[in-house]
């Protein structure tokens, strides 16, 4: 079976130009490779065709030899063999991957940052995290913290460059400064970071003796946090660039402080609101009375209890809460009734309660509800 003329397998006509023949098969690979095309057994044959076609008409003299010979230019004594006039193979394979790469940037860039290549830049510093433990009162008025964080800091000694004396870097001779070196498999071209560089195109000939080459120190770094007033359990507050110090002068990572406030002893909180539970007894809740409860500022509020007062009755202290976080009013406070039962009685206060309970027949209407509903209830079971 003859060969397909090379110009009608990329679409073009014999006068075509350099650029021409190059965006023709660009065009062309990207229809027929093999992976884009599983469906279509002919898909690999026409491929390499096509690729045998560009590795002849990019090159001046295969392209000159071929338009005055044709494929007679690469059969027999024609120069079949090497690189000035052959194809180096029946099937061009030996060239074929040389060939692909030209448009491997444009079949792949996406998925493989070909065409964003180059050498990475110096490595940022990794993010710190520090975790804070405050008091519900530094909580409720802000305060100005000193912490000592461990972290990575630029090496004085080389300025954070990580060579001896502070000298510069010189290009890696693996990559030639690029980050990424190329090896072929088969028909493929892949791309990988340098292992010599690791990706950042230079190297370090004398490293610092202080640093070893990062370019950085470990070493404990005192800071002064500003903790603003209204800060709750997970409030996450960032510090720029005060995180560990870049690799060779990369800029610095973040510190992150997350705020814990610790349990308090006499108020619960809920975001901006606090409740207070607070014991009574058993007379003052029966008789109502004034008592005084502590509010989180340090002051003390008087409140008035209703007489016939029972256990959960809620009372609110507006304003007595604590502040949002990013201004404007305070929350509420809410105070909680717990009736005390007495304990430890003498003999003269039991005798006193027990004549109370015989007087006080009217003065239970919940119980006196509650057990009419039990006798009904077993009534209605027994029936």
């Amino acid at each position: 079976m003859s060969k397909r003329d090379y110009y009608d397998l990329l679409g073009l006509s014999k006068g075509a130009s350099a650029d021409e023949i190059k965006k023709a098969y660009r065009k062309k690979a990207k229809e027929l490779h093999p992976d884009r095309n599983a469906d279509n057994p002919e898909a690999e044959a026409q491929f390499k065709e096509v690729n045998e076609a560009y590795e002849v008409l990019k090159d001046a003299d295969k392209k000159a030899a071929y338009d005055r010979y044709g494929h007679a230019a690469f059969e027999g004594g024609m120069g079949g063999g090497g690189r000035p006039g052959g194809m180096g193979g029946a099937g061009g394979q030996g060239d074929f991957a040389s060939a692909f790469s030209d448009v491997f940037d444009d079949l792949f860039g996406d998925f493989m940052g070909g065409r964003q290549g180059g050498r990475q830049r110096a490595a940022r510093g990794s993010d710190l995290r520090y975790n804070l433990r405050v008091t519900l009162e530094e909580a409720y008025n802000g305060l100005q913290k000193q912490i000592n964080v461990p972290t990575s800091v630029q090496c004085g000694e080389c300025s954070g460059s990580g060579a001896e004396g502070g000298a510069e870097p010189v290009s890696c001779p693996t990559c030639s400064g690029m980050g990424k070196v190329r090896a072929t498999q088969g028909f493929f071209t892949v791309e990988r970071t340098c292992p010599t560089c690791s990706g950042l195109g230079q190297i370090i000939k004398n490293p610092c003796t202080k640093c070893g080459g990062a370019g950085r120190v470990q070493k404990e770094r005192a800071l002064s946090v500003n903790i603003p007033a209204g800060v709750e359990t997970g409030t996450r507050i960032r510090l720029a660039g005060e995180g560990e110090a870049g690799m060779r002068g990369g800029p610095p990572g973040d510190l992150y402080i997350f705020i814990e406030v610790t349990p308090h002893k006499i108020f619960e909180r809920e975001a901006t609101e606090l409740h207070c539970r607070v014991p009574v007894s058993m007379s003052t809740a029966a008789l109502g009375g004034d008592i005084e409860v502590p509010t989180i500022d340090g002051g003390r509020s008087r409140v008035k209890i209703p007489s016939g007062s029972q256990s959960g009755r809620q009372m609110r202290l507006r304003g007595k809460g604590m502040p949002a976080l990013r201004g404007g009013a305070h929350g509420d406070m809410y105070i909680e009734l717990a009736v005390e039962t007495p304990v430890n009685l003498t003999s003269r206060q039991k005798e006193l309660l027990r004549e109370f309970e015989e007087l006080s027949e009217d003065n239970n209407p919940e119980s006196k509800s509650f057990f009419s509903s039990v006798k009904h209830f077993w009534d209605s079971m027994k029936g």
